[in-house]
């Protein structure tokens, strides 16, 4: 499998993969601003996602990420992965071709996940593991946090 720029022919395969994790992200599908960034990420690229028929635009998705791109500054905005794709490697495919594509060093990628109180916590570990650090940025509910990784020029 492999990363992919989204085309618009896969943003009903995105609105189905948004509809599965609702869940713990609330609503997104009937959301007018998710869809906008989503249009607005597919027309200028920086929407990837890895399709369950490869190379078939309009495809299920096993998985996509959205993100934000103003050098030195970079954001990943949005990442999720299908149920049935958990586990195989597709968040960390989505998230390396996403650094490797959209961004330059020296640099900072932001993403703000799930904070220590929050049901879908796990994904801390997940952006641990990729070299992502937290910050002190926590929501005072306890269910968001930012963490950050510093691009370094070589």
């Amino acid at each position: 499998m492999q990363a992919v720029l989204a085309l618009r022919a896969d943003l009903p395969a995105w609105l189905r993969l948004a509809g599965e994790v609702e869940d713990l992200f609330g609503p997104l599908v009937d959301d007018p601003e998710f869809r906008a960034a989503l249009e607005r990420n597919v027309e200028r690229g920086t929407a990837l996602c890895v399709r369950d028929a490869e190379g078939v635009p309009g495809a299920a998705l096993a998985g996509g990420l959205l993100m934000s791109v103003r050098p030195p500054r970079y954001e990943i905005s949005w990442l999720a992965v299908s149920s049935a794709f958990r586990g195989r490697g597709i968040g960390a495919l989505l998230v390396r071709s996403a650094l490797h594509a959209l961004t330059a060093a020296p640099g900072t990628v932001e993403v703000t996940t799930f904070g220590p109180d929050h049901p879908g916590r796990r994904a801390r570990g997940f952006y641990e593991r990729l070299g992502f650090e937290p910050t002190d940025s926590v929501s005072a509910d306890g269910t968001r946090q930012t963490y950050q990784l510093h691009l370094k020029a070589t």
